[in-house]
């Protein structure tokens, strides 16, 4: 295992190394100037502006840009923001909570989603609860999180007036109120995320486990006499989670990505909202880093994803 984990690392750091080049030059040759406010302010002396970017590196070629870059990164300097005139790696900090806290609930409650609705419908084919469990499932998914978050909005904000539609990372409480005003706020942006999610796990858990289900050798974990309850959770949804490990897996990076759009639409304090009001800004040193992580995300579970294989199949070899 420890073999198979090195080697892979060796892999991907080539990987990682050519995605932040290519990431680095696309940005690079983009149109825009993080200084096109001091160039159009007639307050700023010309020669100041130069003489930042003269500073910063930014007239220098884009080879040795991103050689300084790839440097300063090694040593653990994610460089300097132009909008926030701060440190990115102090900025990224700052909105990492938040992001970890709503994305992480949502994931999780995908999975509590998916999984036993998944199984119960691979148990009971074309029942009932099957045809309204896959009904709901595809309606899920196929509704993009912008427009089921405008939903959310509009029923539970401003007709019912039950959740605040507007994410406030400051709140004025101490103690068990503090807790209370944080998972008020986040239910929305959480169950946008997460019934997204979960619909489209709910699929792909209903498909593995059908397939697995009729093997032979679950007939024959019946027939020796274990009950329905262990039979389904020891013998059919263990192995018919493989497929489903690489789907989540894939889809942790992912959600970063689908929570850009959510986090704006409850302006949620986040690393998505970060990224846009970046771009927007023409930050590149912010959207390097953003991008290089998320990438670095990419990899990293793919990685996961292949040793957990091995727990839950013990067929599966490492070499």
């Amino acid at each position: 295992m420890s073999k198979y984990v090195i080697r892979r690392i060796a892999i991907a750091v080539p990987a990682l190394l050519g995605i932040s080049l290519v990431l680095f030059t696309v940005l690079a040759l983009a149109p825009g100037d993080p200084f096109e406010e001091l160039v159009t302010n007639p307050n700023v002396p010309p020669e100041v502006t130069a003489r930042l970017r003269a500073q910063l590196g930014l007239d220098d070629p884009v080879a040795v840009r991103y050689v300084r870059w790839l440097g300063a990164m090694l040593q653990g300097e994610w460089g300097f923001s132009f909008a926030s005139r701060m440190d990115v790696d102090q900025l990224i900090l700052q909105r990492l909570p938040t992001t970890l806290w709503v994305l992480g609930a949502a994931q999780l409650l995908g999975i509590l989603v998916a999984l036993p609705i998944g199984t119960l419908s691979a148990m009971r084919p074309y029942s009932v609860f099957d045809q309204v469990a896959t009904t709901l499932a595809f309606i899920g998914f196929s509704l993009p999180t912008f427009f089921t978050g405008l939903l959310f909005i509009l029923l539970f904000s401003i007709w019912l007036d039950w959740l605040p539609f507007i994410y406030q990372a400051d709140i004025g409480a101490t103690g068990w109120r503090w807790y209370w005003e944080h998972l008020r706020q986040a239910i929305m942006p959480i169950a946008v995320l997460g019934l997204f999610q979960g619909a489209a796990l709910t699929r792909f858990v209903r498909s593995a486990v059908l397939d697995v289900i009729r093997l032979e050798y679950v007939n024959t974990a019946r027939a020796k006499g274990l009950s329905e309850r262990v039979t389904i959770v020891k013998h059919v949804v263990r192995n018919a989670l493989i497929p489903v490990v690489t789907l989540v897996a894939l889809q942790v990076p992912a959600i970063f990505t689908g929570a850009v759009i959510t986090e704006q639409i409850f302006r949620v304090p986040g690393i998505g909202s970060l990224l846009i009001a970046s771009i927007l800004a023409n930050d590149t040193p912010v959207v390097m880093a953003i991008t290089f992580v998320f990438s670095c995300l990419v990899v990293t579970f793919n990685l996961v994803a292949d040793v957990l294989y091995g727990w839950l199949d013990p067929r599966i070899s490492y070499r």
